[in-house]
Order: C-alpha cells, then sequence, then structure tokens
C-alpha cells in the first residue's frame, strides 16, 4: 500500500531539513520538498541534492522571483505598506505565495498533507494555515515545530544523531528570511532588547560610518503606482527591485530595529534589512503628493494603514483586502512619473519630482504678483472656512460674559454674630 505523500516548505536550513527526517519517521508518510526562489541571497544550487540525499522523494524548485514581484511586491508599493507605520511587509508577502505554490504541487502530486517550518509563536503559521485552507481546505497542514519539543540545541543534537547537515551553531543561532523586499534576522541575542542589536547581523546594509560621503542620485521612474525604471533604462520588477536594493545598501539605507505586535499576541523585537522598499515606498509616497488630491490622500493614508496590517495579520486571502486594493489600485491611475532620489548616510529622500498628471500649478502657486491666483478671494474663503470656529468662540465669550454679569447681580450676606 503506498504512503501518504506530504509537500514540504523547503528552504534547506536547520528546521526543514530536519523535518524531511522527522516526517518519515513520525508520520511514516513520504516527504516532496518544494523550494522557491523570491530573492534570497543564498546559494540555491545545493538545495534540491540536499532534499534528495535527506531521502526526499521528489523536489520541486521554481524561480518565483518575477511572480513575487509583480503580483505581491507591487501591490505592497500601491499601498506604501509599513506595518506599524515601520516594516514594510517583505517576510509576509512572500508567505502566500510559497503556500500557494504549495497547494498547487500537492495537487499535481496527489498529496494528503502539507507542512510548513514555522513556530507556534510566529505570523507565518497564521499566514501560511489561512492561506492553504482557504486554497484547498481538504488538505491536512502538518508544523511539525508546533508539534516538537526541541530547543536550538536540542535540534542540532537530534540532527547530529540523524546525519543531517547543519547550517548553524549554538553559538550563530540567528533565524534568517530573505527575499526581494527585505531580510529580517531573528534570534538569539536579538532576543533581548535591552542590548543593542551586533554589527555582525548586517549584511544588505553598509554602517553609515562607512558609506561614501558624496551623496548618490537615483531617479525611479514609475507607471501606474509601479516602479518600470531606474535612471531612465527599463527594468523587469525584480532586477529594478535589486539594484535599488545594492545602490542604497552601499549608502546604510534601510536597517530596521524596533518593537513589534505580532498577530499572535506577543510583544517582539524586530530586525530587518530593507534598503530598496525604504527607497522605492518614500518615491512613491512623494509622487502621490504631486497627484492625488487631499481628499484621496487622506483616505488612502488610512486605507494603506488598513493593507499593511490586514497583510502582516495573514488576510491575503480574504475578501477584504480585495476591498482594499480595489480603492488603492483606483487611486494609482496617475500615479505616473519619475522621483529623484538622493541616497546619503543612511537617508533616501525625494529632492525633485515631475507627473504629466501632476495637480502642481505654478501660475497658482507662485509667489509672483502675476499669477492666475487672485489673493483677494482668500478673504472670503477664511471668512467660510472659519465659520464654525469662530461662531463657537463667540459662544464661549458670550457664555462667559453672562456668567459674568449673573454674579454682578447676587447680594452677598452681611454677616452677623458676635465677634
Amino acid at each position: 500500500m503506498p504512503k501518504d505523500k506530504v509537500i514540504l516548505a523547503y528552504s534547506g536550513g536547520l528546521d526543514t531539513s530536519m523535518m524531511v527526517k522527522w516526517l518519515q519517521m513520525e508520520y511514516g508518510m513520504d516527504v516532496i520538498t518544494c523550494n522557491l526562489d523570491v530573492g534570497q541571497d543564498k546559494e540555491l544550487k545545493g538545495i534540491e541534492e540536499k532534499a534528495w540525499k535527506l531521502g526526499a522523494i521528489n523536489h520541486y524548485g521554481f524561480d518565483a522571483k518575477e511572480e513575487f514581484a509583480k503580483e505581491y511586491i507591487f501591490p505592497a508599493i500601491k499601498a506604501n505598506a509599513l506595518y506599524m507605520g515601520t516594516y514594510p511587509v517583505s517576510s509576509s508577502i512572500s508567505r502566500p505565495l510559497i503556500a500557494k505554490k504549495l497547494v498547487e504541487v500537492a495537487e499535481m502530486e496527489d498529496a494528503q498533507a502539507v507542512a510548513h517550518g514555522c513556530t507556534g509563536k510566529g505570523n507565518d503559521q497564521v499566514r501560511f494555515d489561512l492561506t492553504i485552507k482557504a486554497l484547498n481546505p481538504k488538505l491536512k497542514i502538518i508544523a511539525p515545530v508546533r508539534e516538537w519539543k526541541f530547543d536550538r540545541a536540542g535540534q542540532i543534537e537530534w540532527s547530529k544523531k540523524h546525519d543531517i547537515p547543519i547550517p548553524v551553531t549554538a553559538d550563530s543561532p540567528y533565524s534568517i528570511d530573505e527575499n526581494l523586499w527585505g531580510r529580517s534576522i531573528e534570534g538569539g541575542i536579538l532576543e533581548h532588547p535591552d542590548i543593542p542589536v551586533p554589527d555582525d547581523i548586517w549584511d544588505w546594509t553598509a554602517d553609515i560610518m562607512n558609506t561614501p560621503d558624496e551623496a548618490k542620485y537615483i531617479k525611479i521612474g514609475f507607471e501606474a503606482g509601479v516602479p518600470v525604471s531606474l535612471d531612465g533604462v527599463n527594468y523587469n520588477p525584480h532586477e529594478l527591485i535589486m539594484k535599488v536594493r545594492d545602490l542604497a545598501g552601499k549608502h546604510g539605507i534601510g536597517r530596521i530595529e524596533h518593537m513589534e505586535d505580532r498577530i499572535v499576541g506577543l510583544k517582539t523585537r524586530e530586525t530587518y534589512e530593507v534598503p530598496a522598499s525604504e527607497t522605492i515606498i518614500n518615491a512613491h509616497l512623494d509622487l502621490e503628493k504631486m497627484v492625488l488630491t487631499r481628499h484621496q490622500k487622506l483616505l488612502k493614508y488610512e486605507i494603506d494603514h488598513k493593507w499593511a496590517t490586514a497583510v502582516y495579520q495573514g488576510l491575503w486571502i480574504d475578501p477584504y483586502k480585495e476591498d482594499l486594493d480595489a480603492y488603492i489600485n483606483s487611486t494609482q491611475k496617475n500615479v505616473t512619473g519619475v522621483v529623484t532620489m538622493k541616497l546619503h548616510k543612511g537617508t533616501a529622500k525625494p529632492v525633485s519630482r515631475e507627473s504629466p498628471f501632476s495637480l502642481y500649478d505654478y501660475n497658482l502657486a507662485s509667489f509672483d504678483i502675476n499669477t492666475h491666483y487672485d489673493q483677494g478671494d482668500a478673504i472670503g474663503f477664511i471668512n467660510l472656512w472659519g465659520l464654525p470656529s469662530v461662531s463657537a468662540w463667540n459662544l464661549k465669550r458670550k457664555i462667559a460674559d453672562e456668567g459674568i454679569k449673573e454674579m454682578g447681580k447676587k447680594v452677598v450676606p452681611v454677616p452677623t454674630g458676635d465677634y
């Protein structure tokens, strides 16, 4: 009788390498590994060979960089997605794509289950589980880390016992996740927010002390809300993002260290490197200021916040997110133009911008007296605009005056009695 099959989201790291053996031993299942290239820098060539050596009966590797950029990063750019106003949801948006591929492979292989390496304390378990359940509720979801009782040292010991190559040691326990949009670093001393982040965790960004003294200026071109060119040259989406990442990283841009509220209720200290996302989102926000009306921007600010929170919380497949997308996409029709960014000493700032859909009119905005703007119109506008405020203060003044008069009418009794 053939064994049941499970599709494992396989990164080649300690946890998922251990899971290949563990699923075979504990569940008696045939394991098929699945890996996505979403722009991580680490070598991917040896992952398939490693999976075979661990006993996988098949392996799927996908070059998903372009799909990730177009279908996941681009919506995040349109939404200026920053969870808690800080984190550009880089890991958050890769999870629904990985979950989607797991389901596709499971259906091709007629598998009964899928497995992932998420912990019971993290956000990713929510993102994976919800997406998988929505796409194929018949699939069993196995999350070994939620079941086994190993600490990091115990995992390393178990792995050595079962001849599993170990990519980390007890002395270097960082858990790292990378993709085109960002790099997250967790574990070890980083779990102590009262201790400064050590310099050795950073890889994509230079220390500000070692960045060029001369600023670098780049021009990012946008069409309908998404980046299409760098310094006048068009690139494929993932290529453009990687070029901006490398340029910005050399100038120390994109280091994040902050306290974060996880979905499951925990408060954690998180560290990220996001040079491309910080630079591109800053440029996109600046262009929006030029082409959107005041009222569009005010509502979009709220929608953007809700979008980032929904995606962080694993709701990529929820109709709620689709509704948010509808408004965001409507606002992006005129977000076309070029923004010049100044990269210098850890900052990415817009210094100039232009757009065929600009709402800026020199003939109205200039201080030159010979413009189309009639300054006399301002008097009537001020009177009407401030009418509620002035009326409210007039009422306060009236009440105060009447109160003083009433006090004056009161007769103060003359004290009587012996003194």
